[in-house]
């Protein structure tokens, strides 16, 4: 029986220190192999804890966590990560930021370039291979943070709010490139965002955490169909869901169209 690609178990979290801050709470979850998972809740709700914990870069308090059946007790094999902010190194151009895990891993260079071709021509960056990252746009430099934590082909693709620095457009055609290029590799992603109609738009599930200490108050199946293109989120379909989600928010207080109201008005005045 094929493991679980993210197996999750009354995962626990807690710094230490005089604080003692609780950053999650009783977490669990199963995701299976090449879903891709949306995780969506509030600032501090611990999401971005939960990402780092499957990462291999925090330590979990309590519980068991696992990929692909494997106790997570470092970063694991298989594993790439996305950044919001790309991380590129300027004096490298993209070609060799591409290749840079290669590299760290003592793995022969020569053996991967076809790979990177491949992953240029699939983000439309095939003629900017030799380009410094101060030549590109936020976009392009995003795609190439991506073909980097591909170019050893990952089966698990880690995203911690990779588009929240772009403008809106700019995140929207990377929402559709996203889409685009896991249809074509079908690794699991786990991809955490603030974004309610992004997460819908991308994910197979939306997983929604509470506020601190973080814990998985509801997780939604979306039925819609691929590939998505953006005209999607006008449909009734797709707003049906972030209706609910919305809904989610405002049953924990986050939301409050009543008192937002209120001062647009107060301002008004």
């Amino acid at each position: 029986m094929t493991p679980w690609a993210v197996a999750a178990r009354d995962v626990r979290k807690r710094y230490p220190g005089a604080s003692g801050v609780e950053a999650l709470a009783s977490v669990s979850v199963e995701v299976p192999p090449g879903r891709f998972v949306s995780i969506l809740g509030p600032s501090g709700c611990g999401k971005s804890t939960f990402l780092r914990c499957v990462a291999g870069l925090e330590t979990v308090s309590s519980g068991e966590l696992s990929v692909a059946g494997v106790p997570v007790a470092g970063p694991p094999q298989g594993m790439g990560m996305v950044f919001q902010r790309d991380a590129l190194l300027e004096w490298r151009n993209v070609w060799r930021n591409i290749l840079l895990p290669i590299e760290f891993a003592h793995k022969p260079v020569a053996a991967y370039e076809a790979k990177v071709r491949g992953l240029l021509a699939l983000t439309g960056l095939e003629t900017f291979a030799q380009s410094y990252p101060r030549e590109l746009s936020g976009g392009m430099r995003q795609r190439a943070a991506i073909c980097r934590a591909l170019v050893d082909d990952p089966q698990l693709l880690l995203m911690d709010e990779p588009f929240g620095a772009l403008d809106a457009l700019t995140r929207d055609q990377m929402n559709v490139e996203l889409q685009r290029i896991w249809m074509e590799t079908r690794n699991t992603v786990l991809f955490v965002t603030h974004g309610i109609a992004e997460a819908v738009f991308l994910g197979d599930v939306v997983m929604v955490f509470s506020p601190r200490p973080g814990r998985i108050l509801e997780t939604i199946e979306i039925d819609l169909p691929r590939p998505r293109p953006l005209a999607l989120r006008e449909t009734p379909a797709f707003g049906e869901y972030v209706r609910h989600i919305r809904g989610l928010f405002q049953q924990m207080g986050l939301i409050d169209e009543g008192a937002r109201t209120a001062a647009r008005a107060e301002a008004a005045r």
